[in-house]
């Protein structure tokens, strides 16, 4: 009895080994995770596939990062140049259009820069810049970061001489930025999908949208398993194949607040 009792346990424990293993680790932006959108997706994966995902939230540049390193099996990202480089670097195998939504400056409401109903994103950073008004940057080497970066340079503001104290970078995700500009009343950049999901926004609105400029692209790829043999490239491309397919993208575009959709989606095969 004693042997089929420890038969019976080594097989429970081999079941439950095999069943640990269907699980992948996907670096991915504060965004997705701060929006809420992975919290609504990912279940419904892994009820479709029986594979766990385990998150890890940073920003695009840290993710790509920790996906150059092996240390995940995807990386879900929104940096598309960033994006270009990894792939150059054979550190993935094949990258994939997800979904977009975009950016857009929010501040405070009494607008100390009169950017308010404004489209054109440069001259709304030149004003900002012009008046010294507090501006708080998540200098992070996210995506947002680097959108926000570039941004300033089609403004032509030289950040390096501009910027003093209105200026602040704070080396975090986008949540922590939002609570920060909340409670200094301060403008900033902002992706769509946190801003609407953020709870304390305080006297923040939204006061410069719909430049072509503030488009947001989301971009998924499988890191390369030739380079990283711990890569689990099967249950890894079972993740991007389900994020691309007709029933994960309606699944991305049924993800709301409010009434109001967070992302769009734009999987091109």
């Amino acid at each position: 009895m004693k042997r089929i009792m420890t038969l019976g346990a080594v097989l429970l424990w081999s079941t439950i080994a095999i069943a640990q293993e269907r699980a992948i680790t996907v670096a991915s932006t504060t965004s997705t995770e701060q929006s809420g959108l992975f919290g609504y997706l990912l279940p419904l994966f892994s009820k479709a596939t029986g594979i766990d995902v385990k998150v890890v939230a940073v920003g695009t540049g840290q993710a790509l990062d920790i996906g150059r390193r092996g240390d995940a099996d995807v990386v879900f990202v929104h940096d598309k140049p960033a994006e270009d480089k990894f792939m150059s670097e054979g550190e993935g195998v094949k990258r994939f259009d997800v979904m977009y939504n975009d950016f857009v400056i929010v501040g405070p409401k009494s607008d100390p820069a009169k950017i308010a109903g404004g489209k054109d994103v440069a001259e709304a950073l030149r004003k900002i810049a012009a008046v010294k008004a507090p501006f708080i940057s998540r200098g992070d080497k996210s995506g947002t970061h680097a959108a926000e970066l570039r941004l300033w340079k089609e403004a032509g503001i030289d950040l390096g001489a501009a910027k003093d104290s209105w200026y602040r970078e704070i080396g975090q995700g986008m949540g922590p930025a939002l609570n920060m500009a909340s409670s200094l009343n301060a403008y900033l950049l902002s992706d769509r999908g946190t801003w609407l999901s953020f709870k304390n926004r305080g006297e923040l609105a939204v006061l410069t949208e719909g430049d072509k400029r503030l488009f947001n692209q989301y971009g998924v790829m499988l890191v390369n398993p030739a380079k990283h043999m711990n890569v689990k490239a099967r249950d890894g491309q079972a993740f991007i194949d389900w994020l691309i397919s007709p029933g994960g993208q309606e699944t991305i575009a049924g993800y709301k607040i409010g009434g109001e959709q967070l992302f769009f989606p734009d999987a091109s095969h």
